[in-house]
């Protein structure tokens, strides 16, 4: 009997001590497998914040190379702001002006208020020679101690102030559609370098061409203007036409920004542009950004009314519009307005105050046929404080440069 209880005793422990070690070892299993699980989580969290780390740099490294943004004219910058420094606040307002050529005074009215250029139309080559106009504006850059933009819209076709006259031409120069049709884009570009030659023997440095406009239709005011084909066509065409003019030292300026498309004429009214923005960014701002990155100098910006950008104002004197050209295009050069006498921008603010709202858009140089009320009207905002000289200095900073750029300070 004693026999068998002591047998069965060891059985029961034999099961507890089993037991006891099933119990240990399923909790310490349990034990490794948690601890196994929570390195591999950490693990793949670490690697999944690596992985997203790395995304995030390259990313911002992609965003920052695609906002970083060349300034056209910065090579000049350093003489640009040691000229700036000994400029009295008048000096650089007018300096901030592309003036109508006057009938009378213009020696006067240059060295009393140093105007950054002027501007000539047809009127101004009548009855005169290539002699006597070489004349008149070596006298005037002579009288002016900042040297000066002299500027002409000599498109071609349509648009000629000094071929019209036979004392400066056999012939008109032709329009980019019918050159094309002649002989391509050679045909364009030698008739350019020709239109740069004449232009540089009557002392003028900038033509206020090429038409980087994109009209549908036929009808349209600037279809006669403009290179008559399609936005990538028209893009080409603009490269290579500012490389040329770049290559020839002659100031170009593109034109309408952003883009005149099918509207009226803002001589002599108000012009309203329905279009999309999408329509923009497809086809008109096409040719501005082939000639953008092929240096265009300067941009003329029109005085639409784009619904999409700004309803309320003139592209002209809309920051709005200004903001596109600056940060979305990339554009670092000089921002020039069309003639503010104009009527689309006479139903929206009077004479003088046009050309402070001019610049408080973002415009660096304000065409002008009332020079002497404009630049009161700007020399009265800034020492009201409407203006900051900070804007005053980066405008006038660019034209500067623009001039040592294209040696007319040399």
């Amino acid at each position: 009997m004693k026999k068998t209880k002591i047998g069965k005793n060891k059985i029961i422990l034999l099961v507890l001590l089993i037991l006891i070690i099933l119990i240990v070892g399923i909790y310490l299993g349990k034990e490794i497998l948690f601890k196994n699980n929570v390195e591999t989580s950490k693990s793949d969290y670490n690697n999944t914040q690596i992985e997203q780390n790395n995304s995030e740099n390259i990313e911002n490294e992609l965003s920052e190379n695609n906002t970083e943004i060349v300034e056209l004219f910065k090579e000049y910058y350093d003489e640009a702001e040691e000229l700036l420094s000994i400029m009295s606040l008048e000096e650089k307002i007018g300096q901030m002006f592309l003036v109508r050529y006057p009938e009378k005074g213009v020696i006067d009215e240059i060295k009393k208020y140093s105007p950054g250029g002027y501007i000539l139309f047809g009127r101004d080559f009548k009855n005169e020679t290539k002699q006597s106009i070489l004349k008149e504006i070596n006298d005037c850059q002579n009288a002016s101690k900042i040297k000066m933009i002299f500027g002409v819209d000599e498109e071609g076709g349509t648009v000629v102030r000094v071929s019209a006259y036979k004392a400066f031409r056999d012939s008109k120069f032709k329009s980019p559609q019918d050159l094309w049709e002649e002989g391509g884009l050679s045909a364009i570009l030698k008739d350019s370098n020709e239109k740069s030659s004449l232009l540089k023997s009557i002392g003028l440095n900038m033509n206020l061409t090429p038409v980087a406009d994109v009209p549908t239709k036929e009808s349209s005011f600037m279809y006669k203007r403009s290179f008559g084909r399609g936005a990538s066509e028209t893009a080409t065409y603009i490269s290579e036409l500012i490389k040329t003019m770049n290559r020839d030292n002659m100031i170009s300026a593109m034109k309408h920004f952003p883009g005149y498309g099918d509207n009226t004429d803002t001589h002599t009214g108000i012009a309203i542009d329905n279009r999309s923005l999408e329509e923009f960014k497809n086809n008109d701002f096409l040719p501005f950004k082939s000639g953008i990155e092929a240096e265009a100098p300067t941009i003329l910006v029109s005085h639409n009314i784009v619904n999409c950008m700004d309803e309320n104002m003139p592209a002209s004197l809309s920051k709005k519009v200004h903001n596109i050209l600056r940060d979305d295009l990339g554009f670092t050069g000089l921002i020039m307005t069309d003639d503010l006498a104009m009527d689309a921008v006479k139903s929206y603010v009077e004479n003088g105050e046009a050309a402070v709202q001019a610049v408080l858009a973002g415009n660096d140089m304000i065409i002008s046929s009332d020079f002497e009320t404009q630049r009161k009207e700007v020399l009265k905002a800034v020492k009201q404080g409407r203006i900051s000289e900070d804007i005053i200095n980066m405008a006038v900073k660019r034209i500067l440069a623009c001039k040592y750029a294209y040696k007319i300070i040399t």
